[in-house]
Order: structure tokens, then C-alpha cells, then sequence
């Protein structure tokens, strides 16, 4: 038997924090149909989405 101890990093210390939002429900659906289609989860198609958001948004 291996005694070396199980090593596991603190929840949130990937770098990912855990938030609440709001969504509309034809938003959500839309996000999840999306999310089926390209066979990825919803909490990975929202990131994707809000770091195209983030990188190519401009405010003037």
C-alpha cells in the first residue's frame, strides 16, 4: 500500500471563483442549446463566450 498523502488543492484555487447571475430564460435556453450542439458544458460555453466578451469589447 502507497503512504504517500493524498494531495488536493483548496476549492477555487485553480483560479476560477464561483458567482451568482442572472440570466433571462430565452438566454439560458439559447446558451444550453448551444452548449448541447457543441457537446460542451454550459459553465465551459459561458466562460468561452465571456472571454471573447472580455478581450474584444470596447467602450468608448
Amino acid at each position: 500500500m502507497n503512504n504517500e498523502p493524498l494531495r488536493i488543492k483548496r476549492r477555487g484555487d485553480d483560479g476560477t471563483r464561483v458567482i451568482t447571475v442572472r440570466i433571462h430564460t430565452d438566454t439560458l435556453e439559447a446558451l444550453d442549446k448551444l452548449a448541447a450542439q457543441a457537446n460542451y458544458s454550459r459553465n465551459e460555453l459561458i466562460n468561452i463566450i465571456l472571454r471573447h466578451g472580455v478581450e474584444t469589447v470596447e467602450v468608448e
